[in-house]
């Protein structure tokens, strides 16, 4: 080894030593906005965050709905970067439900007991407190089609529907999850584990994009050691996306079967429990949000929704940015409250804010 070289890697360790004690020294962020615990049930909480400001007061509070394969608080990460937060400050009265860890009480749970069970109580828990006949619902991903799912089962509970980064037709020819998983044992996979283990989730989204998102994203930070803000948004972001939840290994089983790999939505086959679900019964009004440049849910899955639903007051808007970079980025953070918001004022009778910067269609 020349010199130079030797100089090179001694300058390389001392910045991974850096670094790592930068990563280190990150408080972990779980979420940033006050709230209460208003209900729980098994493993499930409903949180309340209070409205403020000055904003456009809904007729209904507004609940979102995470997906049960992430931690919820990637909507809260911090104050600078909270969907909540932005909302809240907007004059919207948020509740999120969180369905928490299951362990092997929910091994034989399914969809129905979700949808129809822990997510439907949520909403009546809703109804009771504000006095509402409705909720208005915003579904995250995976949270996104089970509101879907429920809108077309309790139509008469639910005001508005927002659905974002929501994978309704999972067989585009661009969605690689589905293709990854649309030959899979899941059968064998679910008899063989149980419940799925959050890690071979993670496994599987990573390999989507392995550089980009198992080396390159690194490279980068490397090179921006000496930026604290990057540093501290990269080791949060990194907490949250290895910080996933266990999967219900009947929801699990029945999720990849009837949604990736028979793609029932869109054919009018799904059933949960004794119940058909006809995406013709959403007769709401609805806001889709899809994501520019999402890898896991394209727009076109997304975009399928239109030529299902049964309302005729529907909008579909596209953001900017990646599927999770649409919630946390400064690029894109602002848009999806001001996009929310914005469309609840137009049907409350409320103050409007200003229009949504993101392209129609």
């Amino acid at each position: 080894m020349n010199a130079r070289s030797g100089r090179e890697s001694e300058a390389l360790v001392e910045r991974l030593t850096r670094l790592a004690e930068a990563i280190g020294a990150q408080a972990p962020a779980a979420g940033a906005t006050p709230r209460e615990l208003v209900h729980r049930e098994d493993t499930v909480s409903l949180y309340h965050y209070p409205a403020a400001g000055d904003g456009v007061a809904t007729a209904a509070p507004l609940l979102i709905v995470y997906a049960l394969v992430n931690r919820p608080y990637m909507a809260d990460l911090e104050p600078e970067r909270s969907l909540i937060r932005a909302l809240v400050s907007r004059g919207l009265e948020v509740y999120l439900l969180d369905w928490g860890d299951p362990g092997p009480a929910q091994r034989y749970l399914s969809i129905w007991d979700y949808v129809g069970g822990y997510l439907d109580r949520c909403v009546d828990v809703l109804r009771a407190r504000t006095g509402r006949e409705q909720v208005n619902v915003l579904g995250v991903c995976q949270g996104g089609t089970l509101s879907l799912c429920y809108a077309a089962l309790f139509a008469h509970k639910v005001s508005k529907l927002i659905t974002t980064v929501t994978p309704v037709d999972f067989h585009t020819p661009d969605d690689l999850l589905s293709q990854l998983v649309r030959h899979v044992d899941v059968d064998q996979l679910v008899a063989t584990l149980g419940n799925v283990p959050g890690e071979l989730l993670n496994f599987a989204f990573l390999s989507l994009r392995p550089f980009r998102l198992g080396i390159a994203k690194y490279l980068d930070l490397l090179r921006r050691v000496d930026d604290a803000d990057a540093v501290r948004n990269f080791a949060r972001m990194e907490r949250w996306i290895f910080d996933s939840p266990d999967q219900p290994g009947e929801v699990f089983r029945q999720f990849v079967q009837d949604f990736y790999q028979r793609n029932a939505l869109v054919r009018g086959e799904l059933r949960l429990g004794e119940r058909a679900v006809n995406l013709a019964a959403v007769t709401m009004p609805v806001l889709n949000v899809y994501a520019r440049e999402d890898h896991l849910v394209p727009p076109a899955a997304s975009l399928a929704l239109e030529a299902h639903v049964g309302t005729r007051d529907y909008t579909a808007v596209e953001l900017p940015g990646g599927h999770i970079g649409l919630y946390v980025s400064s690029r894109a953070l602002g848009y999806l409250p001001d996009t929310v918001a914005a469309w609840l004022a137009q049907r409350a009778g409320g103050r409007r804010h200003k229009a949504p910067r993101g392209r129609r269609k």
